[in-house]
């Protein structure tokens, strides 16, 4: 560590009151073991920044110290540490840049000094919670670290006028760069632990919606396709029974046999498009959606489709959206006509699908919108269409009024 001056320690005393800027090496000595160990506890930011704070009011006889430290966005700060009773709005009190002194010291790289009648500095601005009103003077310096940059910013207040001199500043700067490359560390850890967690979410939910596609084509095989097969046996082995004796009757189950052989294969060609609906590849999504519209003949389908092809998983799910509000309006929704559109502005793909129907009351948001109308929807609807449009970086709207139809919007950003 490089020290302010050659001969002069971090921390000296007039008379006998510690003074920043001039100290005994022993005071030295024990910042700097202070400051390694608050450093060393563990990868949390909120408890090596708490740490610090309490270590800074001691080093520099201040009365309070906050550590603001910079957020995920780089584009404001977080009060991450601070001496009691401020401790208490540790992770409530944000600053963007440039707003009040800390906000300026971050814009402008550079520490700053007010040593009394704070109101009347254009860059202070007051923040209830931490009761400025009631200290008279304060120092601000950035924490920055050479590979890091900024890191956050550090202020220190006093109750009684003090002048912090050039000599107070490089002290505080020398305890914010030997923190601030540990706090960025710290910022890291927490950033990788929030992509680890968001990245288990998203696992779960594909598996998620893979089990509950898996159980609506196991229920679906089970009720037609199986069922199906089972009278198509019953049929045959009665043609076997009066194949020689009633020809009449034999060919009047030959003829049933094969209806239901046809309407196996129809519901097997279903439960393969389910799988994966292979217009997709020949047509791509407005294809797809026309094909849609088809499938739904007790519903007048007005389209509006944009011939433009997407990425192939953005294609699959946008249409399965599509899909499953057909289903849902042809169902629950006593609509006599259905709008579906399909549009592509700048770098956003827009399914929006809408009817006439009695629509419904929308919770405040898609959640409970999605447990409000579940009953509704086969315990599969407007959750199932929620997952699909966040697993491909989307959102999902839901517009209804009971009486009034529903609108169903689902949004996908594209590169």
């Amino acid at each position: 560590m490089t020290l302010p001056e050659p001969g002069i320690g971090l921390l000296g005393s007039v008379g006998s009151r510690p003074v920043l800027g001039l100290v005994a090496p022993e005071r030295e000595n024990a910042l700097l073991l202070g400051i390694i160990e608050a450093v060393s506890n563990g990868p949390e930011v909120e408890p090596m920044a708490a740490a610090v704070a309490r270590l800074i009011t001691d080093a520099t006889t201040t009365d309070v110290c906050f550590v603001h430290v910079l957020d995920d966005t780089e584009r404001s700060l977080t009060l991450a540490g601070a001496t009691p009773p401020f401790d208490r709005q540790v992770g409530r009190i944000r600053l963007p840049f440039g707003s009040g002194v800390t906000g300026w010291v971050a814009s402008h790289h550079e520490p700053a000094v007010i040593v009394e009648h704070k109101e009347s500095d254009p860059r202070y601005l007051p923040i209830p919670a931490l009761r400025g009103t009631e200290f008279t003077s304060m120092a601000s310096v950035p924490m920055a670290t050479e590979p890091a940059g900024l890191v956050g910013v550090l202020n220190v207040h006093t109750v009684a006028r003090r002048v912090f001199t050039d000599r107070d500043l490089r002290l505080l700067l020398v305890i914010g760069r030997l923190v601030a490359g540990a706090l960025h560390q710290a910022r890291m850890h927490r950033q990788l632990a929030a992509r680890e967690r968001a990245h288990e979410r998203f696992t779960e939910q594909v598996i998620a919606a893979q089990e509950t596609e898996r159980r609506r084509l196991a229920a679906d095989i089970h009720d037609g396709i199986s069922q199906r097969l089972v009278s198509l046996s019953y049929h045959l082995d009665a043609v076997g029974q009066v194949l020689r004796d009633a020809p009449a009757d034999a060919a009047e189950q030959l003829t049933l046999a094969r209806e239901l052989v046809d309407l196996t294969l129809d519901e097997a060609r279903v439960a393969i498009a389910g799988l994966r609906p292979p217009v997709l590849d020949d047509l791509g999504l407005a294809g797809g959606l026309a094909s849609l519209a088809r499938t739904a003949p007790q519903l007048e389908v007005s389209l509006d489709l944009a011939d433009q092809r997407l990425p192939e998983h953005v294609e699959i799910a946008l249409y399965r959206i599509a899909q499953e509000c057909l289903q849902n309006i042809a169902k629950h929704a006593h609509a006599s006509t259905a709008w579906v559109r399909f549009a592509v502005q700048g770098c956003t793909a827009r399914l929006e699908v809408t009817d006439d129907g009695v629509g419904f009351e929308v919770g405040a948001d898609i959640d409970t919108g999605a447990d409000a109308v579940a009953d509704t929807s086969s315990g599969y609807g407007m959750r199932s269409m929620a997952e699909r449009a966040e697993l491909v970086g989307g959102e999902l709207t839901v517009i209804s009024q009971p009486g009034a139809g529903t609108t169903i919007v689902a949004t996908v950003s594209i590169n």
